[in-house]
């Protein structure tokens, strides 16, 4: 499935829960609201771009199997990724 066709389909999931948030009790209209916005954000193309999805760098994925004792877990992943990041930060050199 194609990027183009897997966002129509998100956006026209959050019609429907937008939809369904608009009949519920007054407490979900700001739900229903966030949900709107980030339907249009997906329908204009802005939000899209900023998703990215990139692999923990190798580097990155040995030092946190060094650190943590459990691999993969919540901690090591999210520091695997913070690392991937900024290099320089958590493995003491510059990112090239």
């Amino acid at each position: 499935m194609s990027k183009k066709k897997k966002i129509k389909k998100t956006v026209e999931k959050l019609r429907e829960v937008e939809e369904q948030l608009g009949g519920a009790v007054v407490a979900h209209g700001n739900q229903q609201k966030v949900v709107g916005a980030t339907a249009d954000a997906l329908e204009s193309g802005s939000m899209a771009a900023k998703i990215k999805r990139t692999k923990i760098s190798p580097a990155c994925k040995a030092a946190a199997k060094r650190k943590f004792k459990v691999w993969p877990s919540a901690y090591a992943s999210g520091w695997g990724v913070r690392c991937t990041r900024n290099p320089g930060k958590y493995l003491g050199r510059k990112k090239k």
